[in-house]
């Protein structure tokens, strides 16, 4: 292999770093046509919030970044969601091989409980990669975006901030109904809702009653919903297609430009209140489990 130092820094990295990795996907993106910054949750790893680590690759001679592994912990779960890149003039060199090793070891240091790799859809070479290591398919999620626009809101809905005082327990019955949550997971998914800046929990009252959620996280010029739930007893009812409309507002409102989504390929349901609200899909990641 060619002279190459490998470190690993744990998130949030420093600026430098950050724009390191960035400049790394944007060549690869150029190079290739694929967008590596979902893959790579470019977005998160320099926030303060970020848990996990990233494994760099630099060439000695040009000090260059040429090869990444990024590995979040989302849900703070030490479950990591991880995905690699090679720049593609130092591809077949044996970096990805070397990186490959340094990640497990850093999941053993780590005591890693769970791992996940994310591919764009279109990564033939990495795919191929982690075939070879072992690495199954496991399923798919697609981003969707719509423009912020101002939206005509259904006035039998009424949309508001949550309130821990008296929104807690119907949330966590909703979560509980909906996706089969645990009262800890709540609990613990709302503490970190209403602690990282730039996010917030809207709660959707019909007659007077909480019977759907979702939540919205600023990122730069966008709103990304991060969660949306309606309780199975008042689903197709609106509720989810207010809850989009008011994201669709509240990004408008708050001078963004679009509203971003992740949705499993598999939830067809789901898909198809997205499309009906004027979500439109950007781009699919693969994921895949060891095993």
């Amino acid at each position: 292999m060619m002279n190459i130092a490998f470190m690993t820094a744990s998130l949030p990295i420093d600026e430098e770093t950050f724009q390191e990795i960035k400049s790394l996907s944007g060549f690869g993106m150029e190079i290739d046509h694929l967008d590596y910054s979902y893959a790579l949750n470019l977005s998160v790893l320099n926030k303060p919030f970020s848990k996990g680590f990233c494994i760099l690759a630099y060439d000695e001679v040009t000090n260059h970044l040429v090869g990444v592994i990024t590995a979040v912990d989302k849900i703070g779960l030490d479950t990591y969601e991880w995905s690699m890149l090679v720049d593609p003039m130092y591809r077949k060199t044996g970096i990805e091989d070397a990186l490959l090793s340094l990640l497990s070891k850093a999941f053993k240091d780590r005591q890693a409980v769970g791992e996940l790799v994310a591919l764009n859809e279109k990564d033939l070479y990495a795919r191929k990669i982690i075939e070879n290591y072992g690495y199954t398919y496991s399923f798919s999620e697609a981003t969707f975006e719509a423009a912020a626009e101002e939206t005509e809101m259904n006035h039998s809905i009424h949309i508001r901030p949550y309130n821990e005082s008296t929104d807690l327990e119907p949330l966590i019955e909703i979560f509980r109904e909906t996706f089969g949550d645990l009262r800890d997971e709540t609990v613990e998914l709302i503490e970190m809702n209403t602690s990282v800046p730039g996010r917030v929990i809207w709660v959707a009252e019909l007659d007077g009653e909480v019977v759907g959620t979702l939540t919205t996280a600023k990122d730069g010029m966008s709103q990304w919903i991060t969660s949306l739930a309606v309780h199975p007893l008042h689903q197709r009812k609106g509720v989810a297609t207010a809850l989009l409309g008011w994201a669709k507002d509240f990004a408008y409102q708050s001078g963004e430009q679009q509203v971003l989504l992740e949705v499993e390929m598999e939830n067809e349901e789901a898909l198809s209140v997205y499309l009906k609200a004027g979500f439109q899909k950007r781009l699919q990641i693969d994921f895949y489990a060891y095993g």
